[in-house]
């Protein structure tokens, strides 16, 4: 009963976000009902639907989490996508410049470099934030626009791919390829090891001495200060395991889908990201099913595009209008 309490608020605003939509579909003369039947069954009607529903999940996850833990500690992380950037490059530095090595080899060095890549990035406005009380959001913000530089050098650089009519790296060795679960369609095994990941954060952050005092950190500092944890580092190390997950993220896209490194790779993954992690109100246990429920949105958005020609938008305005009412709701219950 109290599980069911605490859904039916969501649930709630989960309908009413879909109702408002459904207004301004029908405003634009589309048949909402056929909009709304692609939108949420596109993932579950053909086995190439569901895979690229769960090829979304795994950097939505990832991202989410990358902004969940820093929020545990107080602290926001906007710059998952250059994190994730950073990652891709680390991993794809990796894959070319060791090509030749064997699989068993390559394959840990390739997620190593996108997880230890990921790490620096955040560790940078990390040491800000502990050295000189510069606001996490801003350095985040702008680490964003040097990775969007970085990436596109790299792409252009020495390790571009002449033939590409688009910025991209050659490819990588292909012992840094991660194995494939599925051939056809395709599904990589990313899709394990970000499952893997989502339950070690919600361990670490819910089960643990450690993610303790993260999380009371976040909650109060001054009095977890007080009680002898060191809040400084507590922030420092958010941010870096954030940005260590996002490096994670880059890693899977160089690893697993694109197996080079590709400008654009990052998508819109940053501010679903943090749609789901404010939907999920910073849990990390319901990041997971959160991220898969907005990569069914996401899914149906481009099926519902092409098959109705209705703009792609409409499905961020939904997720906007659900995060929005999610906000209202608690609003609402507390008064």
């Amino acid at each position: 009963m109290t599980i069911a309490k605490k859904l039916l608020p969501y649930l709630l605003a989960v309908v009413a976000s879909f109702v408002a939509a459904g207004i301004f579909i029908s405003l634009m003369g589309f048949d909402v009902f056929k909009a709304y039947q692609t939108i949420l069954f596109t993932s579950f009607r053909t086995p190439n639907g569901f895979i690229q529903t769960l090829l979304k999940f795994i950097p939505l996850t990832l991202l989410a989490l990358a902004f969940t833990i820093p929020l545990n500690a107080g602290k926001f992380n906007i710059g998952g996508e250059g994190q994730m950037m950073a990652g891709g490059i680390g991993a794809a530095a990796m894959g070319i410049m060791f090509a030749d090595l064997p699989a068993i080899i390559l394959l840990p060095l390739v997620i190593l470099g996108g997880v230890v890549a990921g790490a620096l990035w955040g560790l940078i406005p990390a040491w800000l934030l502990y050295k000189f009380n510069i606001n996490e959001i801003l350095t985040t913000v702008l680490f964003n626009f040097v990775a969007f530089f970085l990436i596109d050098y790299v792409c252009t650089g020495p390790w571009r791919d002449p033939a590409a009519g688009h910025p991209t790296t050659v490819l990588i060795g292909r012992g840094g390829w991660l194995p494939m679960l599925v051939n056809n369609p395709p599904l990589h095994s990313g899709i394990i090891l970000a499952i893997l990941v989502a339950i070690g954060v919600y361990i670490y952050t819910s089960r643990t001495t450690g993610g303790y005092e993260l999380v009371a950190t976040g909650a109060n500092p001054r009095a977890a200060g007080v009680f002898g944890i060191n809040t400084r580092r507590m922030f420092v190390l958010s941010l870096v395991l954030g940005g260590a997950i996002a490096g994670l993220a880059g890693a899977f896209e160089v690893a697993g889908n694109q197996h080079r490194l590709i400008e654009g790779m990052q998508s819109n993954f940053l501010q679903l990201g943090l749609i789901i992690g404010l939907i999920s109100r910073g849990n990390n246990g319901a990041v997971p099913f959160v991220a898969f429920m907005i990569a069914v949105l996401e899914v149906g958005a481009s099926a519902m595009q092409r098959t109705m020609m209705i703009p792609v938008e409409m499905v961020f305005i939904v997720e906007a209008l659900i995060l929005l009412f999610v906000l209202l709701s608690d609003v609402v219950r507390r008064k």
